[in-house]
């Protein structure tokens, strides 16, 4: 039976059969050093600042929040699942032990967990979102429907957010660092040219281009036509004539437009006595 999305039931819940050290609800302290990082981390980064802030708190509070980890399988030290930046700030800080809900867990696990606890936080830049997709696609075989399921994501944009890895290096760089949006990726993705997307990288940064306007310039630069609204045709002299001899005759304003094929002819009222008149000569025999 497949598994089902566990986004949003909170990551005890997702690791199946569960581990735990004896302790209250389940959570037990182990060393800080025998704690290793999760290889399959998808986050490549942690801001400074606010590293220092939850340091700060940690000092002050505690670690509130147990981390998940799960046993190596040496069994002489413990893979991080969840609570990366905890453990880190625990170390600044110089703590000794830290509380944790031992969990198993395989490698796959491990990354489909850090992936969705980063979702659900919407902790992640486009790439390193991407990046963790296509693990678990070509790594552990997973379509990009059983993605989506797993991570709460629609198909269509878990196969989006994949497409941001073709994109030269310069520009993946560019959403790394959160100089252009993922919007701005995907508008990039047109272009047929690894050239042609990095010149227009240049522009967007360069004058602070939004999503709009840069998917206008790549319609430009790769030369897709928007469609041209078709123009009614100009009322020749003839037509007008013809008008000007409806109006005399009906005694009501009416107006001819003529289109690309044929046109349209319209025939105003201004009252349901004006109506019944106009019906009775136009049907007459």
């Amino acid at each position: 039976m497949p598994r089902q999305s566990g986004l949003g039931k909170g990551l005890d819940a997702l690791i199946p059969g569960g581990e735990n050290q004896p302790g209250e609800g389940g959570i037990t302290y182990i060393p800080v050093e025998s704690v290793v990082p999760n290889p399959r981390q998808p986050r490549t980064r942690i801001n400074p600042e606010e590293l220092q802030e939850l340091a700060e708190s940690i000092r002050e509070h505690g670690i509130i929040q147990p981390l998940i980890v799960s046993r190596a399988p040496e069994g002489n030290h413990y893979i991080l699942i969840a609570g990366e930046r905890r453990l880190e700030a625990a170390r600044l800080v110089n703590l000794q032990s830290i509380p944790v809900i031992l969990r198993q867990a395989n490698d796959q696990d491990r990354l489909e967990l850090a992936l969705i606890e980063n979702v659900q936080r919407a902790d992640l830049l486009p790439l390193e979102t991407a990046e963790a997709y296509r693990q678990l696609n070509e790594d552990f075989n997973l379509s990009h429907e059983e993605i989506s399921q797993r991570v709460g994501k629609s198909r269509v944009s878990v196969s989006n957010t994949l497409r941001l890895l073709k994109l030269p290096e310069k520009v993946k760089a560019a959403l790394l660092e959160g100089s252009i949006s993922e919007g701005h990726g995907r508008a990039l993705l047109a272009l047929s040219s690894a050239q042609a997307q990095m010149a227009l990288l240049e522009m967007i940064v360069r004058n602070g281009l939004n999503v709009r306007q840069t998917e206008e310039l790549v319609r430009k630069y790769a030369g897709i036509r928007q469609p041209v609204p078709k123009t009614e045709k100009t009322i020749t002299p003839e037509l007008l004539e013809i008008e000007d001899r409806m109006r005399a005759t009906l005694g009501t304003k009416v107006s001819l437009r003529p289109g690309q094929k044929g046109g349209s002819i319209t025939i105003y009222y201004y009252s349901d006595e004006e109506l019944n008149r106009l019906i009775d000569q136009l049907l007459k025999v």
